[in-house]
């Protein structure tokens, strides 16, 4: 059976669940709760509806959101969704509400007992903790959040609301599509040049795979690049170095299952 377990995260299967938690995260378990789901059997998908609306989903999908939730200590009624449409809006929680009705595609908190909840199948989840201000991020960021750069919009967004201090500041990255699979056509490379332009060669991120007619892009290196220029210590980027295509048999990937595809979720919480 496959385990995912590497120097940066740990493969946890229990009570017929599966999810992966990062080691440094851990560091920290008495004051907050994280966990990536992984949707090895269909019983335990967390969330397969195709439009992904977390509060209508099938009573199924919705009771193996729960012991999913029940089995990392988290308490389900508490989740805070966020309604993902590529966007760079980041909102920040100040008490119990619901994200659903909006698009937002990043949450941060530093209230307790309000776990925040992101999904992907293929795009990146970042996982941001600053332990010294007690904050929270959780940020969903496929290929056109990375061209808006929300990831270090979530770092600004820390620094002004709570007064963090980028080199406090712990990212997690969730396993993601990677550059051995995300290949684009040439109107898409073409964005990422434009955009990233300050980030000078961009040989070893944009790499020509057919010429002239696709390419295949490293967005989790682009976007370490940009965090470590947005003020984090590299050693505080900790990545889980998985790609979801090349574990499709254990992590859902829009590539591979295109309509009905399922997807994971991220969840992070302070307590």
């Amino acid at each position: 059976m496959t385990d995912l377990t590497n120097k940066n995260v740990i493969h946890v299967k229990k009570c017929g669940i599966e999810y992966l938690q990062f080691r440094r995260l851990l560091e920290y378990k008495d004051r907050v709760l994280h966990a990536y789901s992984l949707g090895i059997e269909k019983s335990y998908r967390v969330a397969k509806e195709e439009k992904r609306n977390l509060v209508e989903e099938a009573k199924k999908t919705q009771q193996n959101y729960k012991t999913f939730c029940q089995e990392i200590g988290v308490n389900y009624n508490s989740l805070i969704y966020s309604n993902q449409f590529h966007t760079d809006n980041i909102e920040c929680i100040y008490e119990r509400t619901n994200f659903n009705k909006i698009e937002v595609d990043g949450l941060c908190t530093n209230i307790k007992n309000l776990p925040l909840s992101t999904i992907n199948a293929d795009c990146i989840l970042f996982l941001f903790y600053d332990p010294k201000k007690n904050v929270i991020a959780n940020i969903h960021s496929g290929w056109k959040g990375t061209i808006q750069r929300i990831s270090t919009k979530a770092i600004i967004k820390m620094e002004k609301e709570y007064g963090c201090n980028p080199k406090d500041i712990i990212c997690c990255i969730s396993p993601s599509i990677r550059k051995c699979h995300f290949e684009v056509r040439k109107e898409v490379k073409d964005l990422f040049n434009r955009e990233f332009i300050d980030i000078g060669n961009l040989q070893e991120i944009i790499e020509e795979k057919t010429p002239n007619e696709k390419w295949n892009i490293d967005t989790v290196l682009l976007n370490k690049i940009i965090l470590t220029k947005a003020g984090l210590e590299e050693s505080n980027i900790i990545d889980s170095g998985i790609c979801t295509v090349c574990n499709k048999d254990i992590i859902h990937s829009y590539r591979i299952e295109k309509q009905g595809y399922g997807v994971e979720t991220a969840i992070i919480g302070l307590i």
